[in-house]
């Protein structure tokens, strides 16, 4: 089974940026979700975008859309997400998550909710402070 791996969560000050990186453990076959969700104390998980399969770039939430972006890199295997212009009510655990055993024909067709994905990792932390 693939496993995820987040990495590049850290503490940033207001106005910051950072990338986060999630690597799956092995190949993705074409036509998978893959998403970034986010839990800030005392708040339910929320999913921020999303991405499928070959593409390159994906699909934001309104709640970050024009601060963050979603997209891979295929050589690595690697889908990144930018986060700029963070706010300290972007502090949260960040997920990667998967959707392992569905085909998707479009990135506008990935789920959007947590019960979407079956496939998650351990999480990596940002803080962002005022």
């Amino acid at each position: 089974q693939v496993q995820l791996a987040e990495s590049g969560g850290d503490s940033v000050q207001a106005g910051g940026s950072l990338k986060l990186s999630c690597t799956p453990s092995s190949y993705i076959p074409p036509g998978r979700c893959l998403g970034w969700f986010r839990q800030g104390p005392g708040k339910e998980r929320e999913g921020i975008a999303f991405i499928r399969t070959p593409d390159i770039q994906g699909y934001t939430a309104d709640s970050v859309k024009g601060r963050f972006s979603i997209d891979r890199d295929i050589p690595k295997n690697t889908v990144y997400l930018q986060m700029t212009s963070l706010k300290p009510e972007d502090t949260a655990m960040y997920y990667c998550a998967f959707r392992a055993d569905t085909y998707f024909s479009t990135t506008s067709a990935c789920p959007r909710g947590l019960t979407g994905y079956n496939v998650w990792g351990q999480g990596t932390q940002v803080t962002v402070s005022s």
